[in-house]
């Protein structure tokens, strides 16, 4: 299994606009990040977790032909603003099974209602998916066993996923010890961390490192990074275990 970061970006994306901060003028491109997002490849299939507004760029720059599926970790503009573009997708293979859970689904039909209802003008066509409601329960795809994971968005319940060894948990500023409880024994987890200040919806660097010494994964790497996290600064000060994602990040997973 093969993960690939598409974007590792807050919902604003680095550089960030009007900004003229030292990350966001920095000549390191793993200074520029685009919304979070994540690929899942194996050799029968690719999986997209989340689909950001940088959506296009993403497939065009990791040159991504094919989409079995989309997973979603909830309803947020940064996570489902790319939506509209599958459907260029939709023509070489017709609809996208979307997995995401009924609040999820609610949010989405309701910023993108054309192509959840009928309208009078479909001009380019519409995104197409195949719905898949979903909840904590583990599912399947194809020959992929993914468990989602409850976490705490500011006061909202979002999902992270876990396949394998592989966990993908963005977004978040608690987890409960019942969640913890699915994420030990991990050879890779990818963690949000937002920034160094506390914030009232994510978890910061120092929270985000407290949970990755809990449960010691192999390795870990801290997403949806905002423009006060500087790539030349904090890797060298990480633990050795523990790195920051970039755009174009890919491991692979046994």
């Amino acid at each position: 299994m093969f993960i690939t970061v598409l974007g590792c970006g807050t919902s604003s994306g680095v550089p960030t606009l009007t900004c003229e901060c030292e990350t966001c003028t920095s000549d390191n491109p793993k200074n520029n990040r685009t919304r979070c997002s994540i690929i899942i490849q194996t050799d029968k299939q690719n999986i997209i977790v989340d689909i950001s507004p940088d959506f296009r760029q993403q497939m065009l720059t990791n040159k991504i032909k094919k989409i079995d599926a989309i997973i979603f970790t909830h309803a947020h503009f940064d996570h489902i603003g790319g939506f509209d573009d599958i459907r260029a997708y939709n023509y070489r293979s017709g609809a996208i099974p979307i997995y995401l859970n009924e609040r999820t689904y609610q949010s989405l039909k309701k910023t993108f209602y054309y192509a959840f209802e009928k309208i009078e003008q479909t001009g380019g066509g519409v995104p197409e998916s195949i719905v898949k409601i979903i909840d904590v329960d583990k599912f399947q795809i194809n020959n992929l066993e993914i468990e989602p994971i409850e976490i705490i968005h500011g006061n909202l319940p979002v999902l992270g996923y876990r396949i394998g060894n592989f966990a993908y948990i963005t977004d978040l500023n608690y987890i409960s010890e019942e969640s913890l409880d699915k994420l030990y024994n991990l050879e890779v987890l990818i963690i949000s961390a937002l920034r160094f200040e506390k914030h009232p919806t994510h978890f910061n660097v120092e929270e985000a490192l407290e949970v990755i010494n809990k449960l010691k994964p192999k390795k870990a790497y801290l997403t949806h990074l905002a423009h006060q996290i500087n790539y030349d600064k904090l890797e060298s000060e990480l633990p050795p275990n523990v790195h920051l994602a970039y755009d174009g990040l890919n491991f692979e997973v046994n």
